[in-house]
Formats: C-alpha cells, sequence, structure tokens
C-alpha cells in the first residue's frame, strides 16, 4: 500500500504532531475492515430460494429437475458474488464493518490505557473507502465529532486522488493541531504509544 519512504513520512508526521501536543496518535491503515465471506453465501442462497418459483407456476418440470437447477442457482450466485466481491456488499454493511474494526484497534492497541487518556486512533479503510478518527474520553470530552469530519473530508478527497501518504500525513497534522489546542503537552509527558504506521 505504502513504500518504505512513505511509511517514514507518515511516522514523521506523528511524531511531530505529538511534540505539541499530550495526546497520543496511533495510525492504522488497513485494506479492508472485513473479509465479508457471508455475502456469496447469502447471494447464493436467495438465489437457490428463488429459482423454484417461477418453475413450479409457469412448467411441469419434475421436483428432481427443478432442485438440480436450484443447486445451479446456488452455485451460480455464490460464483457471482464471490467475482463481484465488495461491490454488492451495501455501503451500511461495509461502513458498519468498518466502525467496529476501528473499535477492535482502539481497543487493541491501547488507546485507552493513556496516562490522561488522549489516545487518538486515525482508521482507515481502503476497499470500504472509510476513514475514522477515534478519540479516548479526555479527547472526546474536549473535541467535536465536527473536528474529526473536517480531517476526514480532507482525507477522503486527497486518498481519492491516489495520494494515500499525502492525506496520512495531512489529516495527522490536522489531529496534531486539535489536539495542541485541547490537550497541550504537560512537564515530563511522555510518549506512551508506538509512533510507527500499523498496516493490516
Amino acid at each position: 500500500m505504502l513504500s518504505e519512504v512513505e511509511r517514514s513520512r507518515v511516522e514523521a508526521a506523528v511524531r511531530l504532531a505529538e511534540e505539541r501536543t499530550a495526546g497520543e496518535i496511533v495510525v492504522v491503515l488497513a485494506r479492508r475492515a472485513g473479509a465479508y465471506k457471508s455475502v456469496p453465501l447469502a447471494a447464493g442462497l436467495l438465489a437457490a430460494l428463488a429459482t423454484p418459483w417461477p418453475l413450479i407456476l409457469l412448467s411441469e418440470l419434475p421436483a428432481a429437475r427443478i432442485f438440480a437447477l436450484q443447486l445451479g442457482a446456488a452455485c451460480l450466485g455464490i460464483a457471482a458474488a464471490s467475482w463481484a466481491g465488495m461491490r454488492i456488499v451495501p455501503r451500511f454493511v461495509r461502513q458498519d464493518r468498518a466502525r467496529a474494526a476501528a473499535a477492535r484497534e482502539f481497543a487493541h492497541r491501547g488507546m485507552a490505557d493513556t496516562r490522561g487518556r488522549t489516545g487518538v486512533l486515525l482508521y482507515v479503510a481502503v476497499a470500504e473507502h472509510y476513514a475514522e478518527v477515534v478519540g479516548d474520553l479526555a479527547v472526546s470530552a474536549k473535541v467535536s465529532g465536527l473536528e474529526w469530519r473536517g480531517v476526514i473530508e480532507a482525507l477522503q478527497v486527497a486518498m481519492a486522488e491516489g495520494r494515500t501518504a499525502d492525506a496520512l500525513v495531512a489529516a495527522v497534522a490536522a489531529i496534531g493541531d486539535i489536539l495542541a489546542r485541547h490537550a497541550p503537552p504537560g512537564e515530563g509527558d511522555p510518549d506512551e504509544l508506538p509512533n510507527r504506521l500499523v498496516l493490516l
């Protein structure tokens, strides 16, 4: 997804942003938030359920023949849905999966374990075209969703233009600006979480 140089740029942006705040920023870039393995099965099941009714109503085929056609329709539905991939997954399903993945990453990366509860996760799922900023308690109490939305909108525009590294660097800088206003650094504020870009 990103070259070594691009990853280094994002990690440098995290270090620079954290110098101005008590916040801890973690960036997770995922190829996709979920595998969607149930989608081809659901498509096959729907094809199998829909196939016999017109045959029963409009033909005099024997039950064994209808069953064979139903089985073929199920296989075709599974194959077609597997080929189509995520294009047939409804947007709300993709967003729910990505939102759940962001929450899991927030917990898994120890974001809630920082001293001042100032952890902030920037989660991006490329296949879903989804990005989210998740802040811990101290951050969420001070930063509105509107501020994060501005960061996400700019990031999504740049990513749609194929400038993923630039988008991440700019988003981290914007998050750093917001945190600098709402969570300035304290005396001897430690760097509690790794600054490396997490690629999934």
